[in-house]
């Protein structure tokens, strides 16, 4: 099964049945148009023509800006509506950004073309819902056989409509929604690694470096009075502070290894592929190294990847393929294991996707049952600053 960071393990389409739960919210779809379309044509009207009407006094742009301001909730609204009863998924547009003083923002709002796009919506469905209220009624009451394809191919235009003028306005709103919807995604990532680092600072070196303070202060005090006791207690406690500089290492090494600054990803990934309980072929063909930003997201991509492969896999063996094409940084790991994975499968996979689409990156499954699996990453290219 292939997957990816947009859609998931998708299941089948379900079949439609002529008079399902979907074709009942249509027909609510569609008796409801002529209330909705009322108060848009009668909002649009009356803000357009009073604000246009006494621009030639100082209170008419100002009333038109608001009434620009207010065809936004508008359209948000109707949005809502035909989600949840057509099933239109439209992104919402983006907020208007910041203006400074009031002409700023008067000038913002006047020209904000998806206020524009809803008063032209507003105007141009008034007929429609007449008429889609009077079809709708009329079959539902005498036209009762045709009623499902009626209604279907009736909400077909209005779902027209609502991608048509209710989308954010081009390819760059959607582009920002998507930006912002990342920082989302990279603030919450960034938030628990620290506290991941907080916890296990916490419970491991400092809790080790505090057993080992009170083990020395104890053997201090029985250095005069008991030396053979307290030379084991120093001895103990050369034992203790062995293992916090471990920790201290593993933690180092889990927020940025030093072998990936020193060396590059070759190195690095043999590094990681030596902790796997499978032996580990890696591959890596780049004639010079990404910006460190990509090198390391790629580093802990692959070590995450190698995790998945030791806890689930139950592989013989894996292999890690690192290359550039073009502009990408590609990666692929894959295995002979048992297969079956999935974003939804709790191996991480969904969160690392959401991770690597916040940098633009990508990721893309091939688990079948009964494995071999395949998972290739996407990273962009950025060179590295010369000196």
């Amino acid at each position: 099964m292939t997957a990816d960071h947009g859609a998931a393990a998708a299941s089948p389409p379900r079949k439609r049945t002529a008079y399902g739960k979907e074709t009942w919210k249509e027909i609510a779809f569609l008796l409801s148009n002529l209330f909705t379309t009322l108060a848009g044509f009668v909002y649009s009207v009356v803000s357009v023509l009073l604000g246009v009407g006494l621009s030639v006094t100082v209170i008419g742009l100002p009333l038109l800006a608001l009434g620009l301001s207010g065809a936004r909730l508008i359209g948000r609204s109707e949005r809502a509506r035909a989600r949840g009863l057509l099933g239109v998924k439209v992104a919402e547009p983006s907020p208007l950004p910041r203006h400074r003083g009031f002409f700023g923002w008067l000038w913002g709002t006047l020209k904000d073309p998806v206020a524009w796009r809803t008063q032209l919506y507003g105007l141009i469905r008034l007929p429609w819902g007449i008429l889609t209220f009077t079809l709708g009624l009329v079959s539902l009451i005498v036209l009762w056989p045709v009623l499902p394809f009626l209604s279907r191919g009736l909400t077909n235009a209005d779902r027209g409509m609502v991608r048509g003028l209710l989308s954010p306005s081009d390819e760059l709103e959607r582009r920002i929604a998507e930006l912002e919807s990342d920082r989302g995604v990279v603030v919450d990532t960034a938030a628990a690694d620290l506290r991941r680092i907080e916890r296990d600072l916490h419970d491991g070196a400092q809790a080790r470096l505090v057993a080992l303070a009170m083990g020395l202060g104890l053997a201090k005090e029985k250095l005069l009075d008991d030396p053979e006791t307290a030379a084991a207690m120093v001895d103990e406690a050369h034992g203790e502070v062995k293992l916090a500089l471990r920790e201290l290492r593993d933690l180092a090494r889990g927020i940025h290894p030093a072998v990936l600054t020193d060396r590059g990803l070759s190195a690095a990934l043999s590094s990681v592929s030596a902790r796997c309980t499978v032996p580990v072929k890696v591959t890596v063909d780049l004639a010079e190294r990404p910006a460190e930003a990509i090198e390391g997201i790629a580093y802990f991509t692959v070590s995450e990847l190698l995790q998945n492969v030791s806890k689930h896999a139950r592989a013989r063996t894996a292999s890690v393929e690192v290359w550039r094409a073009g502009e990408r940084l590609m990666l692929r790991v894959g295995d002979d294991g048992a297969g079956g994975a999935s974003f939804d499968g709790g191996t991480g996979l969904a969160g690392l996707a959401e991770r690597l689409g916040a940098v633009d990156g990508l990721l893309v499954v091939d688990s079948p049952a009964g494995g071999p699996t395949t998972v290739t990453a996407e990273l962009p290219w950025r060179s590295r600053p010369t000196a």
